[in-house]
């Protein structure tokens, strides 16, 4: 069992030295692919031009662009929304950037009133996020969200 609580003052510490948001991304990604079991990517996709464009991440290499509404990170900031899913393949539309993934959870990340990008996470393990991994993680991008405020 991961502790969130630990995860989350250990990203307050990063986000609070952070000279820039990308410095922020770049650590949380990274924070979160070391101390989460079970992943093969975690990361963030920024809104560029109206669609979702990656951002800092661990992992292998992934799709550069992703439309509103398209695959699992397209359709969070379309619903405004977190998705989590237990089965990636059964997902209408799924965009599959690594073959490997079978779970995924998205977490819109919102400043100045609107979502801005999105945290994503997989896994090549099917049914890998829980609700508690959901409020864990929501815990950390609302500390994202205030350093962007």
């Amino acid at each position: 069992m991961t502790d969130y609580q630990l995860l989350a003052e250990q990203a307050q510490a990063l986000i609070e030295d952070a000279p820039w948001d990308m410095t922020v991304y770049a650590n949380i990604s990274a924070l979160l692919f070391d101390a989460l079991p079970d992943l093969n990517w975690a990361g963030f996709y920024l809104m560029r031009e109206g669609e979702l464009a990656l951002g800092p991440f661990q992992g292998k290499a992934a799709c550069m662009r992703i439309p509103v509404g398209k695959g699992v990170c397209g359709t969070a900031v379309q619903e405004a929304r977190i998705i989590r899913v237990e089965d990636v393949h059964a997902f209408p539309g799924h965009i599959a950037c690594d073959s490997a993934s079978a779970s995924e959870i998205v977490l819109p990340l919102h400043a100045g009133g609107r979502i801005i990008g999105v945290l994503d996470i997989d896994s090549p393990v099917k049914g890998r996020f829980t609700v508690e991994d959901e409020d864990g993680l929501t815990k950390i991008v609302q500390r994202i969200e205030a350093y962007l405020a």
